[in-house]
């Protein structure tokens, strides 16, 4: 049960799954990988029915990425209940504790901060673009940024914090607004590539690229191509592809039988000019998925 496949990240998600379906199946287990979502980041209801007709076909076992923090706790206790085995990729339930498997917000969100006080020299304005705050890895990667900016750049200011929800179109907005507010603005940090694109389109409108600093975060293949063109400045890359692979050997694992870890946290780096043309492979050492 995905997010929305409208989002990029979520759509790489899709693919990695399947991919590790098709590298499980070719290594002789019967197994069928089926990817669903809701019809956007926002539809936590359209989300909930999505797991609810899962469980009511009796699907062994489900991989759930909840929009929010408890839009599918009924669900999920709904599924516990049938036997069902589930685990989380990349956001969890706060009311039912499930196996994870995703990024590390702190340390995607510290990557972040830190990239981005070295490259203004320690000093200067910036701002955050947080997704949907009833979203746990919106608020971790939010808090856990300003947090790293306070305790270790005192001189480095955080002048606006702003939602938008995942949304591109709001995150040109929110961020054009601040542009006026803070005509000095050194860097802009989004919690998604989504957003961070549109906040690259009100700095291009402002005249102001390579002057305000955008860093996102997910390595979508959309940020990827604009810092390889030299416009969007970072994206700190979770390797979604990746991510539900490993997703997909825990919940087998699980299915027969292993005992499986609570939390195992995917790979990310960040990718900037001075990295962006090599594989994942070299930048990570880490080929992903493979059976043998």
């Amino acid at each position: 049960t995905a997010k929305a496949l409208e989002n990029e990240f979520w759509r790489m998600e899709k693919e990695g799954a399947e991919a590790a379906g098709k590298a499980l199946k070719e290594a002789g287990l019967d197994i069928t990988i089926t990817v669903a979502a809701a019809n956007g980041e926002s539809d936590v209801q359209g989300q909930e029915a999505v797991m609810k007709d899962m469980i009511n076909k009796k699907y062994d076992g489900i991989m759930v990425a909840p929009i929010a923090d408890t839009n599918l706790t009924a669900a999920i206790e709904e599924g516990v209940e049938a036997g069902i085995p589930l685990i989380c990729v990349n956001d969890k339930d706060a009311n039912v504790d499930l196996p994870i498997v995703g990024a590390d917000h702190k340390d995607t969100a510290e990557l972040a901060a830190e990239w981005i006080a070295t490259k203004i020299g320690g000093k200067g304005q910036v701002a955050v673009v947080q997704g949907l705050p009833t979203a746990e890895a919106a608020r971790l990667r939010t808090d856990c940024f300003v947090d790293y900016i306070k305790a270790n750049y005192p001189d480095i200011e955080i002048v606006a914090t702003q939602n938008a929800d995942w949304d591109r179109t709001k995150a040109k907005d929110v961020s054009a607004t601040i542009l006026k507010q803070y005509p000095d603005l050194k860097a802009i940090y989004a919690n998604n590539d989504t957003m961070a694109m549109g906040v690259l389109e009100s700095v291009k409108e402002a005249d102001l690229l390579g002057k305000c600093l955008v860093v996102g975060t997910d390595g979508t293949s959309e940020a990827l191509d604009s810092v390889k063109a030299g416009e969007l400045s970072a994206t700190i890359n979770d390797f979604p592809f990746y991510q539900s692979q490993v997703a997909a050997e825990m919940l087998v694992r699980k299915l027969s039988g292993q005992d499986v870890p609570e939390k195992i946290y995917s790979p990310h780096a960040v990718v900037d000019a001075d990295n962006c043309n090599l594989s994942n492979e070299e930048i990570l050492g880490w080929k992903g998925f493979t059976v043998e």
